[in-house]
């Protein structure tokens, strides 16, 4: 019997820790916004100086394709690639309903989240309707400091 107790508080602690946030909470509500402002600004209309402002200075960016950059690297391959060709340029779009997060504490503190999702991809052309060109599975690691949340670690894998 104690062993069948034990197993049991055991289950229950790992599903309190690992369990997704609901659709409905407050925190991932703040996190559809804030997925949705950043790579608008920052992907899609190359606002580079905002993605600057909200990435954390250790990122680490892991894509399956194309290896792991640091913070400037991926910046500069932001300007170079996505923001190259303004007359066909890559778009990003989240999948919504595909859209996980997993908040993480520190002796009951808030202090990050993972995100976890599938974003598709498409490329403008003036005067056009946009084509898709594929997706990709995304794990983004944001972190809070001084109130703000900065994007840590982004693993972009799975691109068909």
């Amino acid at each position: 019997m104690p062993r069948l107790i034990l197993l049991a508080i055991a289950f229950s602690i790992l599903n309190v820790c690992s369990a997704q946030l609901p659709k409905d909470s407050e925190l991932f509500i703040q996190f559809q916004k804030l997925d949705s402002t950043f790579f608008e600004r920052s992907f899609n209309q190359c606002d580079t100086a905002y993605l600057a402002q909200n990435t954390h200075p250790d990122l680490s960016f892991f894509h399956d394709r194309g290896g792991i950059q640091n913070r400037q690297q991926f910046i500069n391959a932001m300007v170079t690639n996505i923001c190259g060709a303004m007359n066909a340029k890559p778009i990003r779009k989240p999948d919504a309903g595909s859209l996980q997060l997993y908040p993480l504490y520190e002796n009951g503190v808030l202090y990050g989240a993972i995100q976890h999702g599938v974003h598709f991809f498409y490329l403008r052309d003036a005067n056009q309707q946009d084509q898709y060109t594929g997706q990709a599975k995304f794990t983004n690691l944001w972190l809070l400091v001084n109130g703000q949340w900065l994007l840590r670690d982004v693993h972009s894998y799975d691109h068909k």
